[in-house]
This record gives C-alpha cells, sequence and structure tokens, in this order.
C-alpha cells in the first residue's frame, strides 16, 4: 500500500471563504490570489473554487497560462508584472492585466507594439519599501505610460506591510500612515485603487478602493496570528493527514529522535507518524506542536526528521497503528502549527511537498 500521507483540498470551503472576502468587499472587485500555485492548493482547483470571483492574482506566466488552459476567461493580474520584454507576449497572448512597479517596465512597453491595449495597474511605494514607485517617480511614471495609445492605466495600487493592526509604533509603515501617502500620491487621479489583502480586507474595515486582494483568508487560514481564522469565518482548504506507523514504550530517562532533543521526564507512550520536513512539516516544529490522533489534540515530541514525528500518546491508550493523524487542518489549524513552529501558515501551505498525494473532497 502506499505510504499513509494525503493532502485533501476543500473546493466548497474554498468557495466558502470567497464568499466572506465578498460580503466584506461589497462593491469592490475581488481579485482572488492565486500565487504560489494557490497557495499550495492547485491552479486548477482554484479556478473552479474562485469561479465567482472578479479576477485571479499571480506572479507567473506558466500560471497564467494554466488558469487560462484550465478555462478562466476573466482578468489575470500579474502581481509583479514582466521581467523581460519576451514575457510581452505572452501577456498579450493571455490577455493579461500587468502591475508596473518599475521604470524598467515602462521601457519595455514603450518599445512593445501588441495588438490590442495592454491594462496596467500602477503600483505605488507608501511606505512597505519592495516595489512601487514613490513620491519622486510617480508622476514621471504616470505620464509616461498615459503617453503610450497601446497601454490603459487602468488602476493605481499599493500594498500595505502591517494591515493587520493600525499601530502608531509601525511608523510610516503603520496603515493610516501608508494610506495617507497614497492618498498625498494619488490626489489628481480620477481612476479606480486597489488596495486591500486580506488583512486589510477583514481588519482594517475603514480601508476602502474600488478593488480588493484576498489571499490566504480565501485558503481558510488568518493573516493575522492574534485572530484565528474561524473568528473570522474562515474554513480550512487544506487537510494533511497521515497514521500512526509505529509505537513505543519509553521509561524516564529515555530520548527521543535525532539529538536526542527530548527526554521523558516519566514512563511514557509514544506514537510514530509517516510525516516529516520532507512532506513539508516544519523541521523547526518544538515538542508539544498540536496534532490530533484519532480526532483528539496531543503534542509532538523530539526532532522531526525527513519521514517522520513522534507524538506524545501517553493520555490516548486506544491510538494504535493505523489511528488517523491529523497535521493540520480543521481540528489542528495550520496557522498553531505555525505560530508553534516560529513561522506563519502561509509557508506551511505554500510548502507541501511533491510527493505527498494530493485529492479533492
Amino acid at each position: 500500500m502506499p505510504r499513509p500521507i494525503l493532502a485533501t483540498i476543500d473546493l466548497a470551503a474554498m468557495r466558502h471563504n470567497l464568499a466572506q472576502a465578498r460580503a466584506r468587499a461589497g462593491r469592490r472587485r475581488v481579485w482572488a490570489i492565486v500565487k504560489a500555485n494557490a497557495y499550495g492548493h492547485g491552479i486548477e482547483r482554484a479556478v473552479r473554487a474562485f469561479a465567482d470571483a472578479d479576477g485571479l492574482g499571480l506572479l507567473d506566466l506558466a500560471e497564467a497560462q494554466r488558469a487560462r488552459d484550465a478555462g478562466w476567461r476573466k482578468p489575470i493580474l500579474l502581481l509583479e508584472g514582466i521581467f523581460e520584454p519576451a514575457d510581452l507576449a505572452l501577456v498579450d497572448a493571455l490577455r493579461l492585466t500587468a502591475v508596473v512597479h518599475g521604470f524598467e517596465q515602462i521601457e519595455m512597453l514603450e518599445r512593445h507594439r501588441p495588438a490590442q491595449p495592454i491594462d496596467v495597474y500602477l503600483k505605488l511605494n507608501t511606505g512597505m519599501n519592495r516595489l512601487g514607485f514613490g513620491a519622486a517617480d510617480t508622476p514621471r511614471a504616470l505620464a509616461r505610460l498615459e503617453a503610450l495609445p497601446h497601454v490603459r492605466v487602468v488602476s493605481l495600487m499599493t500594498h500595505f506591510a502591517n494591515a493587520e493592526r493600525d499601530d502608531a509604533r509601525f511608523g510610516r509603515a503603520a496603515p493610516a500612515e501608508q494610506l495617507r501617502a497614497f492618498e498625498a500620491l494619488a490626489e489628481s487621479w480620477r481612476g479606480e485603487r486597489c488596495l486591500a489583502n486580506s488583512a486589510a480586507l477583514f481588519l482594517q474595515p475603514s480601508i476602502g478602493g474600488d478593488a480588493v486582494r484576498p489571499g490566504i483568508a480565501l485558503y481558510g487560514a488568518t493573516p493575522d496570528a492574534t485572530v484565528s481564522a474561524a473568528s473570522l469565518g474562515l474554513r480550512a482548504a487544506m487537510t494533511l493527514r497521515s497514521r500512526l506507523i509505529g509505537v513505543q514504550q519509553l521509561q524516564a530517562g529515555d530520548a527521543v529522535g535525532y539529538g536526542s532533543h527530548f527526554v521523558a521526564p516519566r514512563p511514557m507512550r509514544i506514537g510514530v507518524v509517516a510525516c516529516g520536513y520532507a512532506d513539508g512539516y516544519p523541521r523547526h516544529a518544538p515538542n508539544g506542536t498540536p496534532v490530533a490522533v484519532d480526532g483528539v489534540r496531543v503534542g509532538t515530541v523530539g526532532r522531526v526528521s525527513m519521514d517522520m514525528l513522534c507524538v506524545d500518546l501517553t493520555d490516548l491508550p486506544a491510538a494504535r497503528v493505523g489511528s488517523e493523524v491529523e497535521l493540520w487542518g480543521s481540528r489542528v489549524p495550520v496557522d498553531e502549527v505555525a505560530s508553534a513552529a516560529g513561522t506563519v501558515g502561509y509557508q506551511l501551505l505554500c510548502a507541501l511537498a511533491q510527493r505527498v498525494p494530493v485529492v479533492e473532497v
């Protein structure tokens, strides 16, 4: 039989989460963000689950091609735009909307002659200091784009560094400060504005605009570790399951796993789970990271290895070889696993390994 590990993707949960985002967006258009293979859930599945979105947002031209091949006919937004002149041929062919965040991209557009006009979003840097035009360059960038007959500037956009909470300690990267910076840059702009990501949409309802870009929330994880996904009305779309493949009885002083990072303080019963860091589980997850065995929450013990991890079964005497284990999902939110491991749910969902079988439910 195959190794007993499986990831299930719940398309109904994805549809539900999109509906939650839509309800908060009101009349604003909703770009469903499906970058990184739809956060590990699969572009083709996302095309079906997010059919009610107004557009998809992603980074990779190959993923844009996959979305078109899967039947997506609505707009697709390239969140980092183009990287070289040759990309524009596929932008033309697939009818993509491109984010423009640097003068190099404008120069490529100036040299290009597409069969049809290309829609672009102009990205402004309002305090995150990754991509986008600042105050000194925005007027010139906009003027150059608007001078091109084959380019339509559809919207201005920005990205918030700390959209989950408006805290003055963030300084110029606080949402209110970034919003003020955006409005100053867009003072003379009469077109659309695209502002809110998942955190802004779910946690900062005062942030407006004409379009929103939810990502992580669509997959049932929280955009802020201090707020549970369930409290936001979200459902886990991915469940990672395995089974116990071994059980060991320990005496006080016995160690578990590589490096002997866990030593039993008393007689204990532990289970061995067919899941490790080669499956996408975080190697640095500490002792006590939550896991559910036969529906009961227990904790990990010892270092996570490539193919296995161990859990404490001392208070679960009925657990045996073959017992079902949920690594994350509806019983064990991925955000709790991520928090224990000092990371974020985004990383765990995106890092699901290719060797893990994936099925839809």
